[in-house]
């Protein structure tokens, strides 16, 4: 035991107890310490990984362990034995409780792990220790909780023990059942254990999970043939205890955003909203840095869902279009020198988020007028507080309300959603234009030689963006990287980075530079080969794609080098004459052309 844990203990800890005030430690020194705490106690510090997990049983990584889950089950760690890192977190599961004191959906995750090195003994003390000596808390501000057994699973009386020779008074320490003090596993089957967990001033910070078995498809649990530590403090809790603050708000983590919301100068002050919106804000760039675009499903409809949510609550706040830009610079300052490698993007998150607020604008006022209208019809009727599942779904149809949107605003009224019929609707609405589709592209809805000609004009103009790309980074330099395209059988509309707008006589170098390289007749080259080799090659990829170990390259010349599914002409020459029509701005950071082939 460390003599300041003693010192604690002792009866003049009051007298003394001024001595260890010290002054507002950042959230980025506590990070700093964390890691440092635990590599000199010979761990090895590991990056965070990604938001999307490798597992493919859970949509998003949601604790520490998750990039070293293998380990537990006996894969040598090329790390060593014990590892610390801080890892960037996303949890749907409580996006229902964000406006509160502590909950968020995207945190990071400060822990230190073992693969059969250290267990109990040594991961209680390591916690003790750097909360006191590191963090310099009280020890009569920590309490403890322990795993207490179940009819399946013994009590823990081992970390009882452990803490009581630490000298923690036993009424401090609570026994708890399994839903409180029993972690894991993450997705359908893995490792799991009892946990042990310290609170500060009633709020919990530092969940300590001892890995005992492992826990299969059918719910079985198997002891485990090495045992394993896996701890979790949130660094935004952390911080709200270092920092003596209510709330993790009120935090450097989160105050310089909320900060920013203000200066909006908006007349009622409604501390959810502005929490939800800085909550939410955090999470979508993050997110966004890590590939992922708003969609209508798995990953793609959750950041769809919190950008709205997002959005709507500004409208509560009666904040002006595209508020949420200026909040997404405030989240990279905080946080660009933590994770360069990821917001480094600036211009694409800027982009992708500005597009989908955009998008959601032009109909969020209108949709909240018909929700509005019908609340009013059926409390005139005096009709059941319930919202049919067709008037929902028309909100979502119509509006773009995500399901869980018109769920928050109808119990903010009172009332509910007759959700089976939504479900019923939705499906029916698939299977719709599942048909329709294939009606239109099957050989009914055209015949055969308007198909072909068709996919002809698609397949030039395909060919024709990737020149125009190679002819923009040749011109503008190669900063320039596609934010987006889109081709119908009459033009191509392309997006780029750029910063500014494009000269008359920078846009006729593009244009001549393509049209030489399609009179030059060169062949469109198709080959098959692995990502990183396709790297090597210098051929281009996208943040917003993930990329299969083997990919297809086509090249033209040394002129052009793209991984792409295709499909491409056969050579340049069957394009043509390329014209731009246009060119515009398309966001911040971001250039639009549009163009056609004559």
């Amino acid at each position: 035991m460390t003599s300041k844990i003693k010192f604690l203990q002792s009866k003049n800890a009051d007298e003394d107890e001024g001595k260890l005030r010290r002054r507002q430690t950042s959230s980025t020194e506590l990070r700093e310490k964390f890691l440092d705490f635990f590599a000199k106690k010979g761990h090895r510090i590991v990056p965070s990984s990604s938001l999307i997990p490798t597992d493919p049983s859970v949509l998003f990584t949601t604790a520490g362990m998750q990039q070293f889950k293998e380990y537990y089950l006996g894969k040598p760690s090329p790390y060593g034995k014990n590892v610390v890192s801080s890892q960037k977190c996303f949890r749907t599961s409580d996006i229902e409780e964000v406006g509160d004191e502590s909950h968020l959906t995207f945190l990071e995750m400060l822990g230190n792990f073992s693969f059969g090195g250290y267990f109990k003994e040594e991961a209680i003390k390591l916690a003790l220790e750097f909360l006191i000596e590191n963090c310099e808390l009280k020890m009569g501000d920590l309490r403890f909780t322990y795993f207490k057994g179940d009819k399946v699973i013994p009590e823990d009386l081992e970390s009882k023990k452990i803490w009581l020779k630490l000298g923690i008074p036993e009424n401090k320490i609570i026994g708890m059942g399994r839903e409180d003090n029993f972690w894991g596993p993450t997705g359908k089957e893995g490792p799991c254990g009892p946990t042990t967990e310290i609170y500060v001033n009633g709020s919990e910070i530092w969940n300590l999970v001892f890995n005992e078995y492992y826990q299969d498809r059918n719910d079985k649990l198997i002891p485990l043939k090495q045992k394993g530590v896996d701890t979790g403090m949130g660094l935004e809790r952390l911080a709200m205890v270092c920092q003596q603050k209510p709330s993790v708000y009120e935090t450097d983590l989160f105050l310089p955003i909320i900060n920013e919301l203000r200066v909006r100068n908006y007349e009622i002050r409604n501390i959810k909203a502005e929490r939800i919106i800085a909550d939410h804000i955090k999470s979508a760039v993050f997110l966004v840095a890590d590939g992922i675009l708003p969609s209508n499903v798995e990953r793609g409809y959750v950041l769809r869902r919190i950008l709205r949510r997002a959005i709507r609550y500004g409208k509560i706040l009666n904040l002006q279009k595209n508020f949420l830009i200026p909040l997404v610079q405030k989240v990279i300052e905080i946080y660009q020198d933590i994770y360069p490698e990821a917001l480094s993007k600036q211009a694409d998150i800027l982009t992708v988020i500005q597009n989908e607020g955009e998008k959601f604008e032009k109909t969020l006022g209108k949709g909240l007028a018909q929700f509005d209208k019908l609340l009013k019809s059926k409390i005139k009727n005096q009709k059941s507080k319930i919202i049919d599942g067709e008037e929902a779904f028309d909100l979502y149809q119509s509006y773009g309300f995500p399901l869980e949107l018109t769920r928050e605003l109808t119990r903010e009224e009172g009332f509910e959603i007759d959700e089976k019929n939504f479900q019923e609707k939705f499906k029916k609405h698939q299977e719709i234009s599942r048909a329709g589709v294939e009606k239109k592209f099957g050989g009914h809805g055209i015949d055969n030689l308007q198909l072909i000609t068709y996919n002809l004009q698609l397949t030039k103009l395909h060919t024709a963006t990737h020149l125009l790309q190679a002819a923009l980074r040749n011109v503008l330099g190669e900063h320039v990287k596609q934010m987006g395209s889109d081709i119908t059988p009459q033009r191509l509309r392309f997006d780029f980075s750029h910063s500014k707008k494009m000269t008359e006589e920078e846009l006729k170098k593009v244009e001549d530079l393509v049209n030489q390289k399609i009179k030059e007749n060169l062949e469109v080259k198709k080959e098959e080969m692995r990502y990183k080799d396709a790297i090597k090659f210098g051929a281009l990829a996208f943040f917003k794609e993930k990329y299969p170990e083997k990919v297809t390259v086509y090249s033209v010349n040394n002129f052009s080098k793209e991984i792409c599914a295709g499909p491409h002409v056969k050579r340049t020459s069957e394009l043509g004459h390329f014209k731009i029509v246009k060119e515009e701005s398309s966001g911040a950071g971001i250039r639009r052309i549009r163009a056609i082939l004559e």
